[in-house]
């Protein structure tokens, strides 16, 4: 039996009555359900050759991968214990490519839900979950429209993890909520945006976009975290019914996140990849996505039927660690810096130098943002929440009326009023309103638009926790730019020096300072929160931070004199230093921190070095060093005599005010992101690291300092910027080498 599913051409599915099973072209793959378990499975071209063979899993069901796109495919499969010879037979299949458009638009014609659950049919047959969320009190279609994206429980009809559909249903847009394929209730097998996810939210943009209940059959995309960076993936496909992206606390870079300066990240990044292992299996008591088995015991037949690949799913796990090096084939396609220049429509992002959780390298997307030029982006110190602070929420909020609602931005006083209410409950802080808002002022949507363009581009929201209640998410104050880097940034180096100083000049003396590697003593940050907007927790306006000093011996340090004037520092910058070491390899974690003439210390940033993978790639520079982190570049530590090493530092944005001193620690990896840790560093015991400063090998760090930056606030209250945890100023000496 010949069927055509859902309409699209490619597409081929068979069953006979003595061995039933169904065989199915997909873009690079081929996939199989309805087999017998155990059984052998081969696919072959149209030439007659096998390509690839598989066990059937115990689901009944087997993925080919990475199969060429062409016609002529064909599955056999045998019982086992039966030789291939005498194998069952699919007709042909078609393997489509991952070119963007599909081979017809005929599925597109689909009808969804008006409200509430029900599923999407993506170009090879694959049911996605979806739920449709209208706007609050809203009397008439057309609505405009926002499709959320990603692996969470989006389509759970008790609610969204991680969603913020009702804070947009609120605002007057109607919201489709959908479940990546592979998780879920969504059809299909799960693997880390592959080029087939990114294809299936064209699909799903495009399908949307012709519901009669539509505004204008076009929509825009919204989500935090997941469902910002699915944002970046799906955009880079160009659907033409898209209007509009609103990516907010994404990634650069999946490196930059996962292994940060080439050493795993053990803390949210692989527990991140853990859950996304056990919300990809098929819904049981012991794995999946609950809400799935609860569709399932309640009779969802398509939800039953769509678990029968799950099991197929890339062990994420083990690619992670296969991975460990920049394999270009392989991070490129997972890592947005090398894609968001495909990207053609309006786009509004933010993100946090300080986020826990994705870390604080999202603003080197601006400068590769060249395929549109209606583009603005907030950066800010804080958490991961930040990206929805009061500030930033109002510009995301004018963003999508303009060029989604099309309409001019005005928050009804009713909605304005609920602020503290959404704050206090997203973030655990009392009391915060929303700003004044000019372009929610402007008299219609002509000037509204006209305003808004006029922004500039990049806006940098300073000391955020210092402008209202200490730690509540509104900045001191805030500046604009046109681009990033930000215009007239110049690198100012201050050197490594005798007796633990940073000085302005190349030292005249040399030195060596030494410490003890040892994996067991090393700063690190945690907090004593429950949750992140719980007591204490991250999200609050006093989370309970535990900055530990790095115990005696294990560490070096450098402190400059106080600065005569203020000084901003917005971008990465790096340390460029000097060392020797016993071990072939030391994984090396950099601290910038402001030591206030308070007598406080307030962090700002870290970097992070695996010395054996230390060379720089092509176009680095001292601000913007990037590490090749590719195996064929990796060297160990001389034998004898010293290495420079480059330790690229995560960006910053950070006022130093007159009086106060510039602190550099180095170090083992350690934590002093909450969430991260480094659990599997090299060497593997303790060993000693030399740190060299003199005229022929001086050790320095370099920052990017921006000129002419008024600052009209003083020294912020400790602790008060968000993100930026806050100790006493404990001198380090450092031991001779």
């Amino acid at each position: 039996m010949l069927v055509v599913v859902g309409a699209l051409a490619g597409v081929l599915a068979w069953s006979a009555s003595a061995q039933a099973f169904s065989a199915r072209g997909s873009v690079e793959q081929v996939d199989v359900t309805g087999a017998a378990a155990g059984a052998r499975i081969a696919l072959s071209n149209a030439r007659g050759a096998t390509v690839q063979t598989r066990r059937v899993d115990r689901l009944g069901a087997a993925l080919f991968r990475d199969v060429r796109p062409g016609s002529g495919y064909r599955v056999r499969l045998t019982a086992p214990g039966r030789p291939l010879a005498r194998a069952a037979q699919s007709p042909p299949l078609t393997v489509l490519s991952t070119r963007s458009a599909p081979p017809t638009t005929a599925g597109y014609r689909q009808r969804l839900p008006t409200t509430g659950y029900g599923y999407l049919t993506t170009r090879d047959g694959t049911k996605l979950a979806i739920d449709v969320h209208l706007p609050t009190g809203a009397a008439s279609k057309p609505y405009p429209t926002l499709i959320e994206y990603s692996g969470y429980g989006y389509a759970d009809p008790s609610g969204g993890q991680s969603s913020i559909a009702q804070i947009a249903n609120l605002l007057g847009f109607a919201v489709v909520d959908v479940n990546m394929r592979g998780t879920g209730c969504s059809g299909g097998a799960f693997d880390y945006f592959e080029p087939l996810q990114g294809l299936d939210g064209y699909d799903v943009i495009e399908t949307v976009a012709r519901q009669p209940w539509v505004l204008g059959h076009k929509v825009g995309m919204m989500g935090i975290s997941y469902g910002g960076i699915s944002q970046l993936f799906v955009g880079a496909t160009r659907p033409p019914s898209l209007e509009a992206i609103a990516p907010l606390s994404v990634i650069d870079n999946t490196a930059t996140t996962l292994y940060p300066g080439g050493i795993l990240n053990t803390g949210f990044a692989l527990s991140w990849a853990k859950d996304r292992v056990h919300d990809a299996l098929p819904a049981s008591a012991t794995g999946g996505q609950p809400w799935a088995l609860a569709r399932i015991r309640g009779g969802d037949a398509t939800c039953r039927a769509n678990q029968a690949l799950h099991a197929e799913a890339v062990n994420l796990l083990a690619k992670i660690d296969a991975n460990q090096y920049y394999v270009p084939k392989v991070a490129d396609p997972l890592s947005p810096v090398t894609f968001v220049h495909k990207i053609d429509v309006p786009t509004y992002l933010a993100c946090q130098w300080t986020d826990e959780q994705t870390g604080g390298h999202c603003p080197d997307l601006a400068e590769h943002f060249t395929g549109t030029s209606k583009k603005w982006f907030t950066f800010t110190n804080g958490t991961h929440i930040d990206s929805l602070d009061p500030a930033t929420f109002d510009r995301w909020y004018d963003f999508l009326e303009l060029y989604v609602a099309h309409r001019a931005p005005a928050l009804p006083p009713a909605l304005r009023a609920l602020a503290p209410t959404v704050f206090q409950t997203a973030m655990g802080v009392a009391n915060v309103m929303l700003p004044a808002d000019p372009i929610q002022t402007q008299p219609t949507y002509a000037s509204a638009l006209a305003a808004f363009q006029a922004l500039p581009r990049v806006r940098i929201l300073f000391d955020n926790g210092a402008g209202g209640t200490p730690g509540a998410p509104v900045p001191a104050f805030e500046q604009s730019f046109p681009s990033f880097p930000l215009p007239g940034t110049q690198a100012r180096s201050w050197y490594l020096a005798p007796g633990g100083a940073l000085a302005d000049a190349k030292p005249a003396a040399s030195g060596v300072d030494r410490f003890t590697w040892n994996p067991r003593a090393r700063s690190a940050t945690s907090f004593s929160g429950d949750t992140a907007a719980g007591p204490g927790g991250l999200w609050t306006a006093t989370p309970t931070y535990h900055w530990q000093q790095n115990p005696r011996g294990s560490a070096v340090s450098y402190v400059s004199a106080p600065l005569s004037t203020t000084t901003t520092v917005v971008g990465a910058g790096s340390v460029q230093a000097w060392v020797r070491s016993p071990a072939s390899s030391v994984d090396l974690q950099v601290t910038v921190s402001e030591v206030r003439p308070d007598g406080r210390e307030s962090f700002v940033q870290d970097g992070w070095l695996r010395t054996s993978a230390r060379r720089l790639a092509r176009g680095s520079t001292a601000l913007e060093p990037v590490l090749s982190l590719r195996r064929a570049d990796a060297a160990p530590l001389p034998k004898r005599g010293y290495a420079a090493v480059t330790i690229p530092l995560y960006y910053e944005g950070h006022v130093y005010r007159t009086g106060s001193r510039l602190r550099i620690t180095i170090g083992a990896a350690g934590g002093d992101q909450p969430v991260w840790a480094f659990g599997d560093t090299l060497p593997r015991g303790r060993t000693t690291v030399d740190v060299a400063h003199t005229a022929a090998m001086p050790s320095r760090v370099v920052l990017p300092v921006v000129p002419g930056i008024a600052v009209p606030t003083g020294l912020p209250p400790c602790p008060s910027l968000r993100g930026e945890a806050c100790r006493a100023y404990v001198p380090l000496a450092n031991a001779a080498g």
